[in-house]
């Protein structure tokens, strides 16, 4: 690899990283909200009372996938990645507990709160579905990693990340959307937010896709290697 390649290599990580926390920053800023509603007794709303009700799944939703998030997007610098391994690895235990609070907490309360207006049982069974997936994923990503076969491993990491980082494309679906359609349609808001997931899932095959045709040798290696090689790791 030339130098030149190498430095633009290391800037399209670092714009990714970029990318991906500009992402993450509406439905932090939203999760924030929430926390002061939680915490500062905020008087009992239609839109708030639900989780005043029942404030613990919120709140490790919260936490969990802020932490998720943020964590998640320094996994996409090789460059990190191989100067700090242990950092590395101590980073991939925490998306995978993270990770799984993040979907578990959340079809907790796709299945057991009351829906707000503009979600409906297909909504639902979206949230349910793709919480699912990206439960699904992690378990996978960690059969990899216990039969180290790094690269799958982070293939399924990646899937999982993609899932959880869809709050930040339905946020900016839902924008347009609520101007054009009204912020409580409930079919725009069901296709949009399940066009959210798709788009994130896409472009995270794109990515595996692109891994793999670098990385013609798929099997398992070493950790040092595959920490190169993988986009998440634990």
């Amino acid at each position: 690899m030339t130098a030149d390649s190498a430095t633009t290599r290391a800037s399209k990580s670092w714009l990714t990283l970029t990318g991906l926390i500009l992402l993450s920053l509406i439905p932090m800023l939203a999760g924030a909200v929430r926390l002061g509603e939680l915490t500062g007794g905020a008087a009992p709303t239609v839109h708030n009372e639900r989780f005043l009700d029942s404030p613990i799944p919120v709140l490790i939703h919260i936490i969990s996938v802020t932490v998720f998030s943020l964590v998640g997007a320094f996994q996409f610098v090789p460059a990190r990645r191989r100067r700090t391994n242990r950092w590395h690895r101590a980073a991939g235990r925490v998306l995978i507990l993270t990770g799984l609070l993040t979907a578990l907490s959340g079809m907790w309360m796709a299945a057991v709160y009351p829906h707000p207006l503009g979600d409906g049982d297909v909504l639902e069974a979206l949230r349910l579905l793709f919480g699912s997936a990206m439960v699904a994923s992690i378990l996978l990503g960690i059969r990899g990693i216990v039969r180290r076969k790094f690269n799958t491993h982070g293939d399924w990491m990646t899937r999982a990340y993609a899932i959880g980082m869809g709050a930040g494309t339905q946020a900016i679906l839902l924008i347009p959307g609520s101007i054009i359609f009204g912020s409580t349609h409930e079919l725009s808001r069901t296709v949009l937010m399940g066009a959210a997931w798709v788009i994130n899932l896409a472009v995270a095959e794109s990515v595996i896709r692109r891994r793999a045709r670098r990385l013609p040798d798929r099997s398992a290696g070493t950790h040092i290697h595959s920490t190169n090689r993988t986009g998440i790791t634990a």
